[in-house]
C-alpha cells in the first residue's frame, strides 16, 4: 500500500512544469490560490521570509518576533538555505539580479 509520505516523482514533475509556465505574480497569486488552502500558503510565505531574514544575517529569535514562526522552524530553513538541495540559494541570488 502506497504511504502518504510517498512522493510520486512523475506528479511533482508536472507540478513544477505548470509552475514554469506561469509568467506574472497575478498568474502565481491565482494558481497557488487555486492549489493551496490559505493555512499552506502562510506556511509558504512565513518560509519564505524566514530565509530572506536568515540570508541576511538577522538573529534566529528576532526572526521569530517578527514572522511568528518558531526557532525550531528558522533552524530548519536554514539548514536547508545552508545545506539543501539549492533551490533557496538559486531564488535568492535571481532575486538579487
Amino acid at each position: 500500500m502506497k504511504k502518504k509520505q510517498d512522493l510520486n516523482v512523475a506528479q511533482l514533475d508536472a507540478l513544477y512544469e505548470g509552475v514554469l509556465k506561469l509568467k506574472t505574480v497575478k498568474e502565481c497569486r491565482n494558481f497557488f490560490r487555486d492549489l493551496c488552502t490559505l493555512g499552506e500558503l502562510q506556511d509558504l510565505s512565513e518560509r519564505f521570509a524566514v530565509v530572506q531574514l536568515v540570508e541576511k544575517g538577522v538573529p534566529y529569535r528576532e526572526i521569530a518576533e517578527k514572522t511568528g514562526v518558531s526557532t525550531a522552524t528558522i533552524t530548519r530553513v536554514a539548514q536547508w538555505l545552508n545545506h539543501g538541495e539549492g533551490g533557496y540559494r538559486l531564488v535568492l541570488d535571481r532575486l538579487i539580479k
